[in-house]
């Protein structure tokens, strides 16, 4: 028999094949040409060929699209569950983005389904069916294959505490090894479907990021014995590898590749051949019934994208977004004030979340702000000390390589996964970074309100709720140290504030510099 185990990961709503810059924009990525890729790898499914397809997490969150129908149309939430039933979907796995609308939200998108959602890891003090199963066991033709769920655990790390009330998330590792052996007995074939990614290079073994529990993919196949396949994603990279005799892949994401491990297996059920692959879905077609599903609501959003919000007097596009964070920039200035306007403070912090940020263009629509503000964060006012402030910065110094007298980026901020979000520009602050020195003492110059700031001096810092967790490495920054939150997207903040500012000057701020 050959098993093939075909998976998409990190979807993030990009159901149809667009980014939404435009309204007639074509992308080569989505759920809609992933489906047509996967209609052919399911089209024969017998006792010989037997298909198998998996949703690996961070589906319903990550595209104007899921912000639209979670804030605006929540009845059209089942549409992510029917559309994966379209795909075959055998079983699914949630990422930690299938929290950040809360759990009666993701309850809603679920609603539809007719698969088993895999939740090993996560333990529910309230005992709801979301999250009731930890794997699920499919058979055919005598052959058992066993399917283990489990989700990165660092999200309790990041979300909302309300989004995640009464769940606990337990290591990967721990979790595996306690599930993989009982599987064995019960099961020809282990498969683990987990949204998380590889600490290590797949061919050194080196470590690629912080060992601090968010991806733990290399720790699963080092220490937990008798996995025959293991499904990744979280880190968006497009990988088909073996590590320790056991084939892995990752499919990227916005529906950009399908996974498919292939496994054989002789008369006596035993794995003999195992080939993992990562398949573009560029050149397919989107997949009509997908389509004909996603067309009325996307219709309705794209109307809502072209909503008229303010104007911009100024150039507060984005053209070069190393030279932004090198030099900051009148987008990001904006972002600030408008998170000191909503909290009251007078000192804030924002990134520039990737490299595809537009910046606002003179007139101002729903569609450039959810464009350049991609994640549904939430805001936090958090009192730090100086030294919490000063070792804030240096991890944000720390984004910048200096070469033969020429700036670069960090190759920690790119690989194994692109992390421009972790780097923070900060407002209400004077600063500067001095390149040519260490990493971890490269802030030569830290005011506030025009004196240095001393180590024990406690201010108050508006960050986005993710950063305010610790998000991104930055220890000094903890959910006890949080004063307030505020429950308002910051897209609709922005839209807010151009409703009392409806002309916004963009300005070149002045606070920040880097000498190299």
């Amino acid at each position: 028999m050959q098993i093939k185990l075909i998976s998409t990961s990190d979807v993030h709503g990009y159901l149809a094949p667009t980014n939404y810059s435009r309204r007639d924009h074509v992308a080569p990525f989505s759920l809609s040409r992933a489906a047509t890729v996967i209609a052919r790898l399911t089209a024969r499914d017998d006792d010989q060929v037997w298909p198998i397809v998996i949703e690996n997490g961070d589906y319903v969150q990550g595209s104007p699209l899921t912000y639209f129908i979670a804030r605006r149309h929540r009845e059209a939430a089942p549409l992510f569950s029917r559309l994966a039933d379209c795909n075959h979907v055998a079983a699914g796995v949630l990422g930690n983005h299938e929290f950040n609308y809360g759990l009666d939200y993701l309850d809603l998108c679920e609603s539809s389904r007719n698969y088993p959602l895999l939740t090993a890891n996560i333990h529910d003090d309230q005992q709801r069916t979301l999250f009731s199963k930890p794997y699920t066991i499919l058979e055919r033709a005598g052959v058992k294959v066993a399917i283990l769920g489990m989700t990165t655990q660092f999200v309790s790390h990041w979300e909302q505490p309300k989004n995640i009330a009464g769940l606990h998330f337990e290591d990967v590792v721990t979790c595996a090894k306690r599930w993989v052996p009982k599987l064995r007995e019960l099961a020809d074939v282990v498969v683990v479907a987990y949204h998380g990614g590889l600490e290590r290079d797949p061919e050194t073994d080196a470590v690629t990021e912080r060992l601090n529990g968010e991806n733990r993919g290399s720790a699963l196949l080092a220490e937990v014995p008798g996995i025959d396949a293991l499904i990744t994603g979280h880190q968006h990279r497009t990988l088909a590898v073996t590590v320790h005799g056991v084939p892995v892949t990752q499919p990227g994401m916005k529906g950009s590749n399908v996974g498919v491990i292939t496994l054989e297996l002789d008369a006596n059920h035993q794995v003999t051949h195992r080939t993992p692959a990562v398949l573009s879905v560029k050149d397919a077609a989107p997949d009509s019934r997908v389509m004909a599903q996603v067309d009325p609501i996307n219709q309705k959003m794209e109307d809502w994208l072209d909503t008229p919000l303010g104007y911009i007097n100024g150039n507060m596009l984005v053209h070069d977004h190393l030279d932004a964070r090198l030099h900051n920039h009148p987008y990001i200035d904006f972002i600030n004030r408008v998170e000191m306007a909503a909290t009251g403070t007078d000192i804030a912090a924002t990134a520039l979340f990737n490299d595809d940020v537009p910046g606002l263009k003179p007139h101002v629509t729903m569609r450039e702000v959810m464009n350049s503000y991609v994640y549904p964060n939430k805001l936090a006012v958090e009192t730090i000390s100086g030294t919490d402030l000063r070792g804030a910065l240096e991890r944000c110094a720390s984004y910048f390589l200096l070469v033969n007298g020429r700036v670069s980026v960090n190759p920690e901020f790119l690989h194994p996964k692109l992390r421009h979000y972790v780097y923070d520009i900060y407002s209400g602050i004077d600063y500067t970074f001095d390149l040519t020195r260490p990493i971890g003492q490269r802030v030569v110059r830290l005011d506030y309100h025009g004196k240095p700031v001393a180590p024990e001096q406690r201010l108050t810092v508006t960050l986005n709720h993710y950063r305010a967790g610790g998000g991104g490495n930055y220890p000094m920054y903890t959910t006890e140290k949080i004063d307030r939150r505020l429950p308002t997207d910051m897209t609709v903040l922005i839209a807010e504030y151009f409703a009392t500012h409806p002309v916004v000057n963009a300005v070149q701020p002045t606070n920040f510099n880097v000498e190299y």
